[in-house]
């Protein structure tokens, strides 16, 4: 049996994806793997911020283009970084078991919760979802633009003087910096992004691999998925849009209970939906939770932010101040 030729980012946090699952394939799959290590143009640029560069979309497509000429046969990607439109001819085969889902705040003291920050305080994150729900709980608090991977931004809690930063859990977890987490934030104080947390394998539409690799994905975890990017694709978001999506299996799998968020910048609009369906129904959901959204005052948040390429400054424009449910 040939090599299965494994395309990845070179990230630590990437490469320890790429590893996870190449043990995987080995091992539940018989076959011997080889990473191929790639370099994306979202890694290649680190001084500006992913919304002004196109979006998470640049961490994608370099991969895709080397799945698609034949240079790797299985691409792993942080699902959360995959665009709502995937390449033709390339599908996501498996989601493993998913990690923790929630966001982590990092304390430079290690002990003070997000709750106890002194006002003022100046709380590192690279995300306009974390920025936004961060600035509706606390508008008091400085947010300073990052960047980098996850020892990177670790190291600027000192090297820029940050009183916190904000990461996911699950790359915490995975890289062993479990013990640097003060506090996992639940969903219900700051809801993740979509699939945060899921390890996405995706390959060829016509190669066999990819029914080989279904034998790798988690009971469920496909359903989920489905409807935090039916979400996602409904609403044509990105990373310059502060949304947010997070599922929950019900009834040991048979429904799934969606909860989904969309805010202005600046954290003061915004709109929550949640409802639940068949597991079969996964996809339409998450499209009938972005049509609530838009009708109940999304689509004017959307119509700012894109109007002023995204900026604080475009949603802030938004009128109102409410949690819209």
């Amino acid at each position: 049996m040939s090599v299965v030729r494994i395309a990845t980012r070179g990230s630590d946090l990437a490469l320890w994806q790429a590893r996870y699952v190449a043990g995987r394939i080995e091992r539940e799959l018989g076959r011997s793997t080889e990473l191929v290590v790639l370099k994306t143009t979202g890694d290649r640029i680190q001084n500006v911020s992913l919304a002004k560069i196109g979006g998470k979309g640049l961490f994608v497509k370099e991969i895709e283009e080397a799945l698609l000429a034949d240079r790797a046969d299985v691409a792993i990607h942080s699902a959360k970084d995959l665009p709502a439109v995937l390449a033709p001819g390339l599908v996501l085969a498996a989601f493993p078991e998913r990690a923790d889902s929630r966001d982590a705040l990092v304390a430079r003291d290690g002990r003070t919760a997000l709750e106890g920050l002194r006002r003022g305080a100046r709380v590192g994150t690279g995300s306009t979802r974390r920025t936004a729900q961060l600035l509706a709980l606390r508008d008091d608090l400085e947010v300073v633009p990052l960047r980098g991977n996850v020892p990177t931004r670790l190291a600027k809690l000192e090297d820029e003087g940050l009183d916190a930063v904000i990461l996911a859990c699950a790359g915490l977890d995975r890289l062993g910096f479990a013990d640097r987490i003060t506090e996992r934030i639940e969903p219900e104080v700051m809801l993740p992004a979509v699939c945060q947390g899921v390890l996405a394998l995706q390959t060829r539409a016509d190669d066999p691999l990819a029914g080989d690799l279904a034998l790798l994905a988690a009971p469920g975890e496909a359903e989920r998925v489905a409807a935090e990017r039916g979400f996602l694709a409904r609403l044509e978001g990105d990373c310059t849009v502060p949304m947010a999506a997070y599922a929950r299996p019900l009834d040991g799998g048979a429904r799934i209970s969606l909860e989904v968020l969309l805010c202005s910048a600046d954290g003061r609009t915004r709109v929550r939906a949640r409802e639940d369906a068949p597991a079969k129904e996964a996809a339409e959901l998450g499209s009938r939770l972005a049509v609530q959204v838009l009708e109940r005052g999304g689509r004017a948040i959307l119509d700012a932010l894109r109007t002023d390429a995204g900026t604080a400054d475009g949603a802030a424009a938004v009128p109102g101040g409410e949690d819209i449910r």
